[in-house]
């Protein structure tokens, strides 16, 4: 159906003109107020299914969309075209039994993209060049696009660079990253990046202008999208999108853009502006320590955007009868950093008297001066829909019960206590025991162990001796240190709270790993010439000495110790696993995998997280070990990052795995539930939003069912089945696009095993967050594991 109003009315056109909006600025200047004029409205909605709680018409120009919303609530949102540009005529919503409460009118979307051009560093280099494998164009087209050191934005000689100047000249850190070196200014800064230096050139802004002409609608499942095309942004170009979806208070806007410029790295910034504060008179937050905070728009016009550091990413303009939130997707919005400093991803913008504009958005630069170089941007393959997302949530109540609306489809910026499951992630370089040693007690609690505490995880692996400390010294220093960090990591944990003082050793295997031991282990990663392997050392016991792969096997088989790599495919693990496959110690069922760490690498037209990083390194690994009598490889929810405090932002930077153990172990107990449970694949992972609970693969021969009890909180996008016969990797893509949120499901899928060696199960939301169980071998040929998490 194509429903067009070819003329409008004297009254409509005097309704326009009385409707007419003034332009807000762009981030840098205050634009003069236009008058706008209603076009004739052409929309297709041949995609479009009535249903009831989710309709869409065309009445007096405009596209009228309504949905019912959460606890009764019924939302409205009315969309004309003005001189080519989308408006949003009105935003309204209404208890159930209750009054219409508009909380916008006349609202322009708008957004703003910064670009560069993606390189790849030098910490991807490096370990490519030490396995012999030479730097050609065809290997450094594969790795460019998951550089994590690598920072667009940031040009040789500016004040960010001058800035890291500055921090390593205050520490004498030189280009290899050690201590003690002389302060020559010249090779301070470390070349993170291959190829010519950065030119200012090569960094683009724009901008979003409209020339819409038309409109479509499409339902799809319990969502409905409302399509606005003629977006151009610079090097950008494609649509605007507007999604609602049935039985939530959510409206998702899209830029859902592409462009035919190779290696283009950028970020973004979205939002509606025209908001009167005769409607919504102040924009609500809390800081970083959780206090209120409000803005009322009493001051000058604002000449940029006003980003706010608010905790949980949220921000909203509150009126007497309601409130409107805005924030971003709470993980796919996040590229990866050193740090989880909260840099401000919301913002206000003042724009006329009376008229201001509310958003997110990403800033240009890292704040800690050593770290401005890893500010790596999302990536935009040429050709690729990059989809830069917003989402409002319009409640009908006051900011506080608002708030907490929002908060629930993060659980609160916590991982939700599930029966028979404990939490757990690892690979924190704390300086632990560095920083109790200065702090002159093993007792002293830190504000990281505290942040993250508060988001529900109950095991915490740390990661000593990576830079601090002295990790590769051969005996007396480090054995000091080891039996420090074990004891202070005992006194830091707590009932229900442990945390275990594991290593990123890195040493001899290739690639950078983790190693996981069920107790407290002395050991070295050097063995001198005529030194044990293994010797009794006064004071501590039992001590091993490694000088390769084949002694740290060896170690690890002792004492029941596994390992998984790193931030696989990327940084320092660049070509890992894949260089090292055919070895022994990789075909061995004390290696379990590879990290789960999303975002280096980050697209926003991927529909799964860590797709070729993460499930391509464990899918290959595992067509290649079927039917060699090894359990299958995993991949482990993993942070890799650095000090931590409660102002951070933690929670959208975590990846987590549920364990299926019934307690934490204490601080005096060994850890091997904790192992036991990741080797056999009695976990999940999770971004947090979704939990899988009681997965399986039933039956016996070749009719097998896929089982799983999953929740969720936003609506979800599709479940999925995959599988291979030892070669090829296929899938079963299911759309659950027709889901209500905050719902529980019980999945029953029925499954071919025929040919087939192994499966894993996995669930995407509408929003990019994820859940997935472990691959089991179903071929009689393989080893059997026939249930995860049972």
């Amino acid at each position: 159906m194509n429903l067009k109003r070819s003329t409008v009315s004297a009254g409509l056109a005097g309704a326009a003109l009385a409707a007419a909006i003034a332009l807000a600025p762009s981030t840098s200047t205050v634009s003069p107020v236009p008058v706008l004029f209603a076009d004739s409205l052409n929309c297709n909605l041949s995609q479009y299914k009535a249903a009831q709680g989710l309709t869409a018409a065309i009445e007096q120009e405009m596209l009228v969309v309504s949905w019912s919303g959460q606890n009764g609530a019924d939302l409205r949102a009315r969309y004309a075209i003005d001189s080519g540009q989308p408006v949003v005529r009105d935003l309204a919503v209404k208890k159930a039994g209750g009054q219409w409460t508009t909380l916008g009118k006349n609202l322009l979307p708008e957004y703003h993209v910064v670009s560069g051009v993606r390189r790849m560093a030098d910490d991807q280099a490096n370990p490519l060049k030490a396995a012999g494998i030479q730097l050609t164009e065809e290997v450094i087209t594969k790795n460019r696009w998951y550089a994590f050191w690598d920072a667009p934005l940031v040009m040789p000689g500016s004040q960010e660079m001058q800035d890291e100047a500055a921090w390593r000249r205050s520490r004498q850190v030189g280009d290899g990253g050690g201590r003690g070196q002389a302060p020559n200014a010249d090779a301070l800064i470390p070349n993170r990046t291959l190829g010519t230096p950065r030119t200012p050139s090569e960094i683009r802004r724009a901008d979003a202008a409209f020339h819409s002409t038309s409109c479509a609608v499409k339902t799809d499942g319990a969502s409905l999208i409302v399509t606005f095309p003629g977006l151009s942004m610079g090097i950008f170009a494609g649509d605007l999108q507007f999604t609602v979806y049935k039985g939530t208070n959510l409206l998702r806007m899209d830029a859902a853009a592409k462009t035919s410029e190779p290696w283009v790295a950028y970020k973004y910034d979205a939002g509606l502006k025209g908001f009167s504060t005769d409607l919504t008179p102040r924009v609500t937050w809390r800081d970083t320590g959780g206090h209120p905070q409000q803005h009322q728009f009493g001051g000058v016009v604002n000449a940029t955007l006003a980003r706010v550091k608010a905790q949980n990413r949220l921000i909203m303009a509150e009126a007497d009868g309601g409130a409107l939130a805005a924030f971003p997707p709470p993980h796919t919005f996040f590229f990866t950093r050193e740090k989880d400093t909260n840099l401000g991803y919301v913002w206000y913008r003042k724009d006329a008297e009376g008229r201001f504009g509310i958003g997110v958005g990403f800033p240009e630069r890292e704040e800690e001066a050593q770290y401005v170089q890893n500010f790596a941007l999302y990536n935009a393959p040429p050709g690729t829909v990059q989809k830069m997302g917003v989402y409002f949530y319009v409640s009908p109540d006051a900011a506080g019960p608002a708030r907490e609306a929002v908060m629930a489809f993060t659980h609160g910026d916590a991982f939700k206590p599930l029966p028979g499951y404990k939490t757990f992630v690892n690979h924190f370089h704390l300086d632990f025991t560095g920083r109790q040693r200065a702090s002159g007690s093993l007792d002293t609690p830190f504000q990281d162990l505290a942040a993250m505490r508060s988001l529900g995880l109950n095991v915490i692996g740390l990661s000593d001796f990576h830079f601090e400390l002295h990790g590769s010294d051969p005996g007396p220093l480090r054995l000091s240190e080891q039996k420090d960090y074990f004891e202070a990591t005992r006194r830091a944990s707590d009932k229900d709270f442990l945390v275990v003082p594991w290593e990123e050793p890195s040493a001899y295997f290739g690639g950078h790993y983790n190693i996981l031991w069920p107790k407290d282990v002395y050991w070295t990663k050097v063995r001198q010439a005529g030194q044990p392997f293994v010797e009794e050392v006064a004071g501590y016991g039992k001590v091993y000495h490694t000088g390769n792969a084949e002694d740290v096997q060896k170690m690890m088989d002792a004492e029941g110790a596994y390992w998984y790599h790193a931030h696989p495919r990327t940084k320092s693990t660049t070509g890992y696993p894949d260089l090292i496959w055919e070895k022994p110690y990789m075909k061995n069922d004390r290696y379990l995998g590879v990290a789960f760490k999303p975002g280096m690498g980050q697209d926003n037209s991927d529909v799964r997280m860590c797709d070729w990083r993460c499930f391509d390194a464990i899918d290959t690994m595992n067509n290649m070990y079927a039917g060699l009598g090894v359990k299958p490889k995993y991949v482990i929810a993993d942070i890799d990052t650095y000090r931590k405090g409660p102002e951070d932002d933690l929670y959208a930077n975590f990846p987590v795995n549920y364990l299926k153990i019934d307690k934490t172990p204490g601080p005096d107990d060994d850890y091997t539930p904790i192992l036991k449970s990741l080797r056999d694949g009695n976990f999940f992972a999770t971004t947090g939003e979704i939990l899988i609970r009681n997965y399986s693969v039933g039956g016996t021969g070749n009719q097998r069912t896929i089982t799983a009890d999953v929740d969720w909180t936003f609506p979800l996008s599709f479940v999925e089945v995959v599988w291979s016969d030892g070669k090829k990797v296929d899938r079963q893509v299911i759309s659950a696009t027709d889901s209500a949120p905050f719902s529980t499901k019980h999945f029953t899928i029925p499954f071919d095993a025929t040919g087939k060696a192994w499966v894993r199960f996995a669930v995407w939301d509408s929003a990019g967050n994820g859940a997935f169980v472990q691959p089991v071998w179903v071929s009689p040929k393989a080893a059997q594991t026939t249930s995860s998490g049972k």
